[in-house]
């Protein structure tokens, strides 16, 4: 099935107003989506018998910096057997220092690849996914500060006593 097929297919399901932005021009075409249709989307993406994307390869983070003021969550998905692909974004509002981090959905309950994806994410560029099964760091230790992929990082000078800055 092609990209356009596949962008027909969700937008007859889901509507044309789920799809933000759609990038045909690099070669792995893309379409965001509003966040808070990502799991119900994926599901269907999972199960229709046309679809059937049975593997999540790939879930990266990206800040886009604090004067556009977003995240993004991209996911590289893939069927098998239908030897087809694309790729899924989300954007959320990036956080200030005192808020709550922003969520995205936990797409654990349909692939358990998403696992430590989203970990890794929530570690580097600190986006919270809702309903992960074991959201916690798993690159940097439990007590480190920040977000280090997060564009406007400071690094610790020094952690528990060691110098980490240079």
């Amino acid at each position: 099935m092609s990209f356009s097929e596949i962008k027909e297919l969700l937008i007859k399901m889901f509507g044309n107003e789920i799809i933000l932005k759609e990038d045909t021009i690099s070669p792995q075409k893309s379409i965001t989506i509003d966040s808070t249709h990502l799991l119900e989307i994926c599901q269907f993406l999972h199960v229709h018998p046309n679809l059937y994307f049975d593997f999540l390869s790939c879930i990266t983070a990206i800040d886009n910096g604090p004067e556009i003021g977003t995240l993004e969550v991209i996911y590289h998905l893939n069927s098998i057997p239908f030897e087809h692909s694309f790729v899924l974004k989300v954007e959320v509002t990036r956080n200030k220092e005192d808020e709550p981090l922003p969520q995205v959905f936990s797409l654990t309950p349909i692939w358990k690849t998403a696992d430590w994806h989203e970990r890794e994410a929530y570690d580097l560029v600190g986006i919270d996914f809702i309903g992960h099964p074991d959201l916690r760091r798993i690159l940097l230790p439990a007590d480190w500060q920040g977000h280090p992929l997060r564009k406007d990082y400071k690094e610790q000078e020094f952690y528990h006593g060691i110098k980490v800055k240079y």
